[in-house]
């Protein structure tokens, strides 16, 4: 249980508010329910910038074809562009974002590990908004474009729920 009592791990890192890392990215994503089940990892955090990788699993495919579903490569999209959003806020961890856009185009079949770089366009006092570019590599080794995506959020913050 966390310090207030609640079911919330304690944080084995030193959680600074003021400067999301991928350190603390990764620990939010190793004790999210769902998002734990997919192991996902945090290959790199920066100001307006996320990348994120998704190992290739049997779990997340389509029974029939293999490829992952459409579904997966969507959270990794939102989940990927919430990340980058919170490195431009003046308190990350304290905003609430709630998704009220998520636009996603398949380009091709993800038959590989992928890889999700989400990129703010704008992250204002009451919205925000990115881009995303989702690879994964071809069967004879070449990085492509597996989706494109875009993603609005309304921003809370206490004073404004």
């Amino acid at each position: 249980m966390g310090e207030d009592g609640d079911d919330a791990p304690e944080s084995p890192v030193d959680i600074d508010p003021d400067a999301p890392s991928a350190e603390v990215a990764a620990y939010v994503l190793e004790n999210h329910g769902y998002l734990s089940w997919l192991n996902i990892t945090v290959e790199d955090l920066e100001e307006g910038r996320a990348v994120m990788h998704l190992p290739y699993q049997e779990k997340l495919a389509n029974w029939v074809t293999g490829t992952i579903h459409g579904g997966v490569t969507a959270t990794l999209i939102d989940t990927c562009s919430a990340f980058a959003l919170r490195t431009t806020m003046d308190d990350p961890m304290e905003t609430t974002l709630a998704t009220t856009d998520l636009d996603v185009k398949y380009v091709r079949p993800a038959t590989s590990d992928i890889e999700v770089e989400a990129e703010v366009i704008r992250s204002g006092t009451s919205t925000g908004v990115t881009r995303v570019t989702v690879t994964g590599e071809t069967d004879d080794g070449e990085r492509k474009v597996v989706a494109i995506g875009a993603t609005t959020y309304r921003l809370f913050t206490d004073s404004s729920l």
